[in-house]
Parts: C-alpha cells; sequence; structure tokens
C-alpha cells in the first residue's frame, strides 16, 4: 500500500496540489484521474520520488520517502515498475532486450536466468516468440505489452501506468486494461494508473481519486461512481450524451430493484 497525506505542491508561486490525501490499495489498480492541469501528472511523480512534496508525506508500506536518503529511496524503486505512455522502449534494442534491460542493470543473475525470467513475463503477456523483433517490426499494441512485460520483469511490489492506453484503439485498449488488472491480483502489486480513458475508469476502477483543481474531489470505486451526486465528477465522467444516458438507466434500474 502507498498512502499518500496533505501533499501540496507549487511552482513559482501557483499551487498545483492542495492538501491532496489518498490511500493506493494493493492488489488492486488504483487509479487518478482528472483534467488536464488537475494535478494527476505531478502527483505520480511525487509518489514516484521524481519531485519533492512541499509538505506533507508519502508512505510506502510505512516508510516515508519524502525523508529518505539517495540510497534509501534508490531501494524503495527497485520495487517500483513503470509502464511509461508512450512505452519507451530502445528501437535499437530486441524485445527480449528490451525487457531484460533493467535485469542488467539492477541484478548480477546469470544470462540464462535473465533470459527465463524474461521469457516467463513475455509469454505471461501474450508475447511468446517475439524475442528477435524490433520495436519497429511490431504494433502499438505489442509495444505496449512489451512495456509491461519490462515493468514487471522484476517482480515490482509497486506498478506506475501513465496513460496505458494512449494511442490504442478501443479493442486493444481492453486488452492492455485487463492485462494490467490481472496481473495486480496474480501478483497482489500496488498499481496506480494515471488515466483520462473511460473505459479503464469503467472497467479497472478498483479504486479511483478524481483531482480537480489540484484537490481531491472525490474518492471511490467504478461501482460507486456511477451513483455519484458530486457534479464536477459527473461533468468530467458523463461529458458524452451516450455515457450520460448509460448512467441514467444504470440509475433507474437500480431504483427498479430496490
Amino acid at each position: 500500500m502507498i498512502e499518500v497525506k496533505n501533499v501540496q505542491k507549487s511552482f513559482n508561486g501557483k499551487e498545483v496540489l492542495h492538501d491532496v490525501s489518498a490511500k493506493m490499495e494493493a492488489g488492486k489498480t488504483n487509479l487518478i484521474i482528472g483534467t488536464s492541469g488537475s494535478g494527476k501528472t505531478v502527483l505520480m511523480k511525487i509518489m514516484i520520488g521524481l519531485m519533492q512534496v512541499d509538505s506533507g508525506s508519502v508512505i510506502y508500506e510505512g516508510k516515508d520517502i519524502t525523508k529518505m536518503n539517495k540510497n534509501e529511496l534508490k531501494d524503495i524503486r527497485k520495487q517500483i515498475g513503470m509502464l511509461f505512455q508512450g512505452g519507451a522502449l530502445f528501437d535499437s534494442k530486441t524485445v527480449e532486450q528490451n525487457v531484460m534491460f533493467p535485469l542488467d542493470m539492477f541484478t548480477t543473475n546469470t544470462y540464462r536466468d535473465k533470459l527465463k525470467r524474461v521469457n516467463e513475463v513475455l509469454d505471461r503477456v501474450n508475447l511468446t516468440d517475439s524475442n528477435k523483433k524490433f520495436p519497429a517490426e511490431i504494433s502499438g499494441g505489442m509495444k505496449k505489452r512489451v512495456a509491461l512485460a519490462r515493468a514487471i520483469v522484476q517482480n515490482p511490489k509497486f506498478l506506475f501506468c501513465d496513460e496505458p492506453n494512449s494511442g490504442l484503439d478501443p479493442q486493444t485498449s481492453l486488452v492492455i486494461d485487463k492485462l494490467v488488472k490481472e496481473i495486480t491480483l496474480e501478483y497482489h502489486i500496488t498499481t496506480i494508473i494515471n488515466t483520462h480513458d473511460m473505459n479503464t475508469v469503467m472497467e479497472s476502477g478498483d479504486h479511483i481519486v478524481y483531482l480537480y483543481n489540484g484537490k481531491k474531489q472525490w474518492e471511490g470505486s467504478n461501482k460507486e461512481i456511477i451513483f455519484s451526486k458530486d457534479e464536477k465528477l459527473n461533468a468530467f465522467i458523463f461529458a458524452s450524451e451516450f455515457l450520460a444516458k448509460a448512467k441514467e438507466m444504470t440509475m433507474m434500474e437500480a431504483k427498479g430493484k430496490s
């Protein structure tokens, strides 16, 4: 679990995060949502330790990373997997080499052991027999799965995903959502997803934190979000006419059963 307590952050006198507190639970997909400029990317960077807070705490299983020195923070980061928005694969490396990169950097394992682990995670994301292909030779969805395999290759306790469905078609997005959710449950990972994708919110949102103008406006699950009366949240989630009607029908159906 990761706990954010009373986090505040400003840039050049402009407050970006104001007194934000939330718990990111282990074994669940925890979503941070909000419009552009709401502070969700800054919050994620603070949680990873890439930005310092002005005040407040970020606690990993009882340890406050805002008070750690470089070596202590480095130890925590070894337990973190990161799925970047664009995948961030090395174009000059094969799929196998890309996934093996963290093992090369942070372990002293033999090549045989590293290759075994690489094949395990590639199989888990349904990319068996793709080892020798280069990023230019695979689809956008496959690139995201390679990036996900790399993110979990060291068995992280914490998995951060920055807009994992960016640039993907709706069908491929659902595949990525399903994979992330399954892996989170299987390995009991604390997964944090920064997204504006409504399919991800409704399909994968075990725990959702909605930021509005740098403040936590709402917190709950994808089951609770349908019945929320928060006007700002509803304007964001159900902005389209289709989703607004879907919410109305769901609420009418629930009322009829009660």
